[in-house]
């Protein structure tokens, strides 16, 4: 839930998930990915370094382990 008020706080949202994962190729497993959606490179970054993110990794450090990326500009192709 700290980690969804610090999105929010930014401009962010939820795009995904929870979403079951099958891998097909190459060596990371993740269990599960998240997909957040901020409105540019900048709230992106302003999430990641605000006090409120910094809370919400104190407990998640402590139950699981993760991966981070920040993709700028990525389109839907449809």
């Amino acid at each position: 839930m700290r980690a969804a008020v610090s999105i929010e706080r930014c401009d962010g949202r939820y795009l995904g998930r929870g979403a079951w994962i099958e891998q097909l190729e190459g060596s990371s497993a993740p269990r599960n990915i998240v997909i957040v959606e901020f409105p540019n490179l900048d709230k992106a970054q302003a999430w990641y370094q605000s006090p409120e993110y910094a809370s919400a990794l104190e407990v998640r450090d402590q139950a699981l382990s993760h991966n981070l990326i920040l993709a700028d500009s990525v389109e839907a192709v449809l």
